[in-house]
């Protein structure tokens, strides 16, 4: 599109930020455009974030001009190897599950409600931290935080609903709210389809979707549950190749790879390792992850494995690691029946000279019912 055509565009978005009238916005744009791509929308959504709009007002603008753009929006993909065709296949089945799942959840019902919220969870953790990280390689930073933002609210709401609905709320005060997370749901279904998935396409090349799609189809999976790839497959999508039984000696002694790998993925909590450069470097794989990882994680830059609106605690931790103000930071949260230990620690060399930062995440729920002694010579 030519710059007068986007200059117009962004106009109509920053009119309905300032309070435009909606159908004096969507006659101009029909008057103006006879289509639309969805890669020009996410250039247009970045560069009014570049020239200082807030994400929060693009976020709250999302559903406005996705709405507007819906009837105009064209993509011309040319068809896709196997890789890409499996890809979005699990994807977009995931969206045809949710749909069937809002029919069964239009009447209310807190178990149907429950239902939904954990395939919508799910599915959007999948996006956040499968696809967005390739689209972040590619300089494709906004749209993924818009996105993400949205999703936030709909996860949010969601959780009101169903809050309500245990709290036995009035029943229409409920119906409305979940009307509105139905629509906001349907919206996001169709980004999704006419938006994310052609502008990854644009975007990633074949050898990426092979990386793409083992983390899609096991993603957050335990080891025992994942689908095989012969070695072709799995090097291609992990770039891992190493001997097992090279050594890999250290001050204290030395391991085999396979049981320095075995050994870090036994340990009773998560490790995650950012870089000096807020880069994440690496992260343990045991059989129950409190948060989901996969390995397209590796290379993120670590405020973008966060929602938008916790990213600034995190920068503030990782400044004050750097300029040598604190050496740690705990947090601790309920998720459902544990109770998760979040513990940020500054790795430094024996200079003091900073190298990255330690996260270390535990389910304490077990530790803190411990009660009396059990020695080593004690029979169970």
């Amino acid at each position: 599109m030519e710059n007068q055509k986007k200059q117009i565009l962004k106009e109509i978005i920053k009119s309905l930020h300032n309070g435009a009238n909606f159908e004096q916005a969507k006659a101009r744009f029909q008057k103006e455009f006879a289509n639309v791509s969805s890669s020009e929308i996410a250039q247009i959504e970045q560069e009014l974030i570049s020239e200082g709009l807030p994400i929060e007002e693009v976020q709250r603008l999302c559903d406005v001009h996705s709405s507007l753009f819906k009837d105009s929006i064209q993509n011309d993909i040319e068809k896709p190897n196997i890789f890409i065709e499996q890809s979005i296949f699990n994807f977009n089945q995931e969206n045809k599950e949710i749909e069937n799942l809002i029919k069964e959840v239009e009447g209310g019902q807190k178990d149907a409600v429950k239902k939904l919220l954990d395939a919508v969870d799910k599915h959007y953790q999948k996006k956040e931290i499968v696809l967005f990280p390739y689209l972040e390689k590619h300089g494709v930073t906004s749209p993924p935080k818009v996105m993400w933002g949205v999703d936030d609210e709909i996860r949010d709401a969601l959780k009101d609903v169903l809050a309500k609905t245990e709290n036995n709320a009035d029943s229409n005060v409920v119906k409305d709210l979940l009307n509105d997370c139905i629509a906001r749901i349907k919206d996001m279904i169709f980004k999704e389809r006419n938006i994310l998935l052609p502008m990854l396409m644009d975007a990633l090349d074949k050898n990426e979707w092979q990386e793409i799609l083992p983390q899609l189809i096991n993603f957050n999976k335990p080891d025992d549950q994942k689908t095989d790839y012969n070695d072709t497959q799995r090097a291609q999508a992990t770039g891992y190749s190493l001997d097992m039984s090279d050594y890999i000696n250290l001050p204290s002694g030395k391991f085999k790879l396979n049981e320095l790998i075995a050994c870090l993925n036994t340990l009773p909590f998560d490790i995650t390792f950012v870089d000096r450069e807020d880069k994440v470097a690496y992260f343990t794989e045991g059989k129950e992850r409190i948060f989901a990882r996969e390995r397209a994680v590796i290379g993120r830059s670590v405020y973008n494995c966060h929602p938008p609106k916790s990213q600034h605690i995190v920068r503030e931790i990782m400044e004050s690691f750097k300029q040598g103000k604190k050496d740690f930071e705990d947090f601790w949260l309920k998720l459902g029946d544990k109770y998760v230990l979040i513990r940020y620690f500054a790795v430094r060399d024996q200079d003091g000279t900073y190298l990255g930062t330690l996260e270390i995440t535990q389910d304490i729920a077990p530790i803190q019912k411990i009660t009396g002694e059990k020695r080593l010579l004690s029979q169970n």
